[in-house]
């Protein structure tokens, strides 16, 4: 039985990895600043602010940990006094980072560990990857057992993963057409919640992770046009209405999502995942998108019209609208 300790774990991934090592058998211990979102039958939660040292150590003591994880780690002032903190307490503590911290466009394709890393536009990644840059400084000068673990679009049955969520989901169901970014053909990558917590439970302890960076990520790849169309049939049509519209018309015409559309979606991500094979050899992702679509529709079509945006509604009618005009002369 290992003893993990979470800093951070009230979200989606780290949800899914909670009751997977719970279920494992594994002492599990979570600290968060608030109450958990997600409750995790089995595991003991604390609550106070993991970035403050003197409140972590009045928790956890100077007790020995197989595995750290942290969950919420935004800037590398989140992190940096745990090393002093955990220093001889831990065999390995994992930092949680992003595969958004690669650059766009990616200069070479599939994406591995060693892929070009850079972000200068958003604030998440950004902060991600000062966090990776400062880990691995730390690991070089003292040997602290860090190591980084990169998800990247991950999912469940309460996730729809379209930018646009249970508004073109309802369109779909009502025939109404959806408005698709750029030509629909670009490369993704979704992975299931179950299937990253897979990966990522067997890691935990393993020294032949510490000092190293892991992207656990799906590597099946699908269009755009294939994740409407999967979510589509799993609402029970078949041949839905998609209508193509230009990143830069979409991030006009949407608020807030220029910057989504020109830095992130518009670009083709494909993962190479030899690294994590390696490691991990009987392990492959379990849940397919088009599963992951039809428990995402059971799921979200118990209360569908609450979770539909009115606004986000009614541009997508204006788009459509003057995309059949302009084709129709």
């Amino acid at each position: 039985m290992r003893r993990v300790l979470f800093l951070g774990g009230g979200g989606l991934i780290s949800s899914a990895v909670a009751d997977t090592l719970v279920k494992a058998g594994d002492e599990l211990t979570i600290i968060t600043r608030g109450p958990l979102k997600r409750a995790c039958p089995g595991a003991t939660h604390h609550l106070a602010d993991v970035t403050d040292p003197t409140a972590l150590r009045g928790i956890v003591g100077d007790r020995q940990w197989d595995a750290i994880v942290n969950w919420v780690a935004y800037r590398p002032a989140d992190f940096v006094d745990h090393v002093e903190l955990f220093s001889g307490l831990t065999g390995q503590y994992v930092l949680i980072s992003t595969c958004s911290v690669f650059a766009r466009p990616v200069p070479c394709l599939p994406i591995t560990e060693s892929s070009a890393r850079r972000q200068a536009t958003f604030d998440y990644p950004r902060g991600k990857l000062e966090c990776e840059f400062a880990a691995e400084q730390i690991f070089q000068q003292t040997g602290f057992p860090i190591a980084i673990i990169r998800p990247f679009h991950s999912y469940d049955r309460s996730v729809i993963p379209l930018l646009s969520g249970m508004t073109a989901l309802q369109r779909m169901h009502t025939g109404q057409a959806v408005v698709v970014y750029g030509d629909g053909t670009s490369l993704w990558s979704l992975t299931h919640t179950s299937d990253f917590a897979a990966a990522l439970v067997p890691l935990l302890g393993d020294s032949r992770i510490v000092g190293e960076s892991l992207n656990i990520v799906d590597d099946t790849m699908v269009t755009w046009d294939q994740i409407h169309l999967m979510l589509a049939r799993a609402v029970g049509v078949e041949r839905p209405r998609l209508i193509h519209v230009g990143y830069e018309e979409i991030g006009r015409r949407i608020p807030g999502l220029a910057d989504v559309m020109e830095h992130d979606f518009r670009h083709s991500m494909v993962f190479d995942t030899s690294k994590l094979r390696r490691l991990l050899p009987g392990w492959s992702p379990r849940v397919s998108f088009s599963q992951g679509a039809r428990d995402i529709v059971h799921h979200v079509f118990a209360d569908p019209v609450s979770q539909v945006d009115p606004a986000l509604m009614t541009i997508m009618d204006d788009i459509v609208h003057e995309q059949e005009v302009t084709e129709h002369g």
